[in-house]
């Protein structure tokens, strides 16, 4: 399997995880689903979430251009029904 990365500025890399982890949704503390009175903290650090977001970002890039594409060639191949107004 490749990969594919990607270089960060070590003084940038936590400015870059905690805005994935803001713009995204990441929570510290999260409901207890044995006790939905209290929390539990994220089993998901920081850094693993915002590595997933980025995994995810990238597949459903992919997965949008591809759809956009098989639409579009599908698009070419129908042809318009033909439909008259008999009263013409």
């Amino acid at each position: 399997m490749a990969i594919f990365s990607v270089e960060i500025a070590d003084e940038d890399v936590q400015r870059v995880i905690d805005s994935i982890c803001i713009n995204y949704g990441w929570k510290s503390l999260l409901p207890d689903p044995s006790n939905p009175v209290s929390n539990i903290p994220n089993p998901e650090s920081k850094q693993v979430f915002a590595n997933r977001i980025v995994r995810e970002f990238l597949s459903e890039n992919v997965k949008k251009r591809e759809i956009d594409e098989l639409k579009s060639n599908l698009e070419k191949q129908l042809v318009n029904p033909r439909i008259n107004d008999p009263q013409l």
